[in-house]
């Protein structure tokens, strides 16, 4: 028997609905039955019969306790069907990754989104993101050539687990093919310029190297656990920034400072080019951040949003009580 127009509309309505239920689970952690019902504008019981639809489809939703009931969107044990698979959400994750650091206008966006695809996959897919740590030096200019996934993913977890990546490395130069293996160090995966590149400490060198990433194949298994060395200036973007520049130094900013930021690291360098953040916690990072002033160090640093706590050094945490006066002056 055919659908008849009013029974199509009535799907329509029902699709739209659970696509606005669905929308606003991932918005927050807990929602109340009564609160979604008025957003929606419908019932409890219809969202409740809502709630088992998704769950149908896959949906982790569980029910929470409390003085109305509520919901909350949860991570299964295996990806929603019809959204993405495991290839396609480790990519749309690492996609985010990149563009929360691009600074091309989408950066508070790409973050969100990535916090949103994050907190719906399983935990083998989170393992997988969470050892991709990215740091965008410079953004891309022109097209380069991309990196393969799932190397991208073996060397960042190289890089988490603090394992000796034993690798083929292509070389432009003829009759490099027939190079041995290399064996280095890995400390940081970054990008420049929309390339990736690895930042390691070549055991066969003795010396710090940056690889393209494009150019490694990585080889099994991974080598022995290694103590993490001291990057040169402990800044691996400046570090980066220096060596593409032909220094073999840091890049130096006349002024430089460490803070404790109560905001969550993918926020706050979503905001920062060559800058360090350290996930300290979940709603906790630290900043190293040069300038070219220390009221100017300070003033950036004071454009987030949040409580600030100045590790050092003394002449930045000066800044900080010169502008204070400034500003209750202005506000006088």
């Amino acid at each position: 028997m055919a659908a008849t127009p009013d029974t199509l509309r009535g799907m329509q309505k029902t699709s739209a609905r659970l696509l606005a239920l669905l929308s606003l689970l991932q918005a927050r952690r807990d929602w109340p039955g009564q609160l979604l019902a008025e957003r929606l504008e419908v019932s409890p019981r219809t969202v409740r019969r809502d709630v088992d639809r998704l769950r149908e489809l896959g949906y982790p939703i569980t029910a929470t306790k409390g003085p109305d009931g509520g919901y909350r969107l949860g991570a299964g044990t295996e990806l929603p069907p019809l959204l993405f698979d495991d290839d396609q959400a480790v990519a749309l994750a690492v996609a985010l990754q990149s563009a929360a650091t691009t600074g091309a206008g989408i950066e508070e966006a790409a973050a969100r989104a990535l916090a949103t695809v994050r907190q719906v996959m399983p935990a083998r897919l989170r393992h997988r993101i969470d050892a991709l740590q990215v740091t965008a030096v410079r953004p891309a200019t022109r097209p380069n050539p991309q990196a393969d996934p799932q190397v991208l993913m073996a060397v960042g977890a190289a890089v988490r687990a603090r394992e000796v990546l034993r690798f083929d490395y292509a070389q432009p130069e003829a009759g490099a093919a027939d190079a041995p293996p290399r064996r280095a160090q890995p400390h940081h995966l970054v990008t420049w310029g929309g390339r990736w590149y690895l930042v390691a400490w070549d055991l066969d060198r003795d010396d710090w190297r940056t690889f393209r990433v494009d150019r490694i194949t990585p080889r099994i298994p991974n080598g022995p656990r290694f103590t993490p060395r001291e990057l040169p200036g402990g800044d691996v973007a400046a570090f980066v920034a220096a060596r593409f520049q032909g220094s073999e130094g840091p890049g130096d900013w006349p002024c430089r400072g460490e803070v404790i930021l109560d905001l969550p690291a993918h926020v706050v360098s979503a905001y920062t080019r060559d800058a360090v953040v350290e996930e300290l916690g979940q709603d906790r990072c630290r900043l190293v951040l040069g300038a070219w002033s220390w009221p100017a160090l300070a003033a950036t640093i004071g454009r987030f949003d949040a409580d600030i706590q100045v590790v050092g050094p003394a002449e930045l945490k000066a800044a900080f009580a010169h502008l204070a006066r400034r500003y209750a002056d202005a506000a006088r």
